[in-house]
């Protein structure tokens, strides 16, 4: 038997739809059941609608259906736009952030070698050294990490919800700082540049298939040369599919506010609270 390329299936697919006067083809957002007669439809209705997992997606023949596999390739494809591209320097002019620069020349450098997106650049050290506030309760990063399109999405409505929440507690606040290329562990440069009590890092994490938008908050009392990977306090999966970038703003300002209270995060701050009930 012939085995049969989907590549060249699916381009034959897209010229047809072309030829007809299709030039967009339009995917629903919401998953669709390509079961057809399925045995029980309102048990794989919700089995769909509690996992992003490819369910219920049916098959023709021994292969999926042309727009399952679309749909596929269209996912992926948002994954590795969401690590390859750049920031637009519109969202980064409206929210008015200063950019930073981690040690990490290029997206490859950066991927490849850990270490470079742990510390900032030379330059970038001069530059918050003489223009961070400095000795504030919170200092607050935002880095696009492993997605850009997480940013994007995310943090014009995370962080003006989360200074709010923070400015109706009384906690003073450094100018949030946009870092490119910087990964969790550079807080703690930052912490100790700008001497804040606690600092938080909003990045992009890595894509997946299910979502390519989904942004994680870092948060640590005080790092220093001895802070562990069990001190950070972490938040994730905020996009609209997960934690609403809205509510994670607010809650974020109230976990902010324990973090300042206890004087402790991480395993730390959740063996306080046990403690104190």
């Amino acid at each position: 038997m012939k085995q049969i390329n989907m590549e060249d299936l699916v381009q034959r697919v897209i010229d047809e739809l072309s030829k007809k006067g299709h030039g967009v083809i339009h995917f629903p957002e919401q998953k669709q059941c390509g079961v057809k007669n399925p045995n029980n439809p309102e048990a794989l209705e919700l089995a769909m609608k509690r996992t992003p997992a490819r369910i219920g997606i049916g098959r023709a023949g021994t292969r999926m259906k042309t727009g399952s596999y679309l749909q596929f390739r269209i996912d992926q494809a948002a994954a590795r736009d969401a690590v390859m591209k750049t920031i637009s320097p519109e969202l980064i002019e409206s929210l008015q952030l200063p950019v930073l620069h981690s040690r990490a020349t290029s997206m490859e450098e950066y991927l490849m070698n850990l270490d470079s997106g742990r510390m900032l650049s030379d330059e970038s050290v001069r530059w918050l050294e003489q223009n961070g506030d400095k000795n504030k309760d919170v200092q607050i990063i935002i880095s696009d990490g492993l997605s850009t399109s997480a940013c994007e999405a995310t943090i014009p409505d995370l962080l003006p919800a989360l200074m709010q929440g923070l400015s109706m507690r009384n906690i003073s606040v450094g100018k949030p700082v946009f870092i490119h290329r910087g990964r969790v562990w550079i807080q703690d440069q930052v912490a100790s540049i700008v001497n804040c009590k606690v600092v938080i890092s909003l990045i992009g994490e890595r894509p997946g298939l299910a979502t390519a938008e989904s942004l994680s908050a870092y948060m640590i009392y005080k790092p220093d040369a001895n802070t562990v990977e069990s001190d950070r306090t972490v938040i994730s999966n905020i996009h609209k599919g997960g934690t609403l970038p809205i509510e994670a703003g607010a809650y974020l300002a109230e976990l902010l506010e324990e973090i300042l209270k206890y004087q402790a995060s991480g395993v730390k701050l959740s063996q306080l609270r046990a403690i104190n009930g």
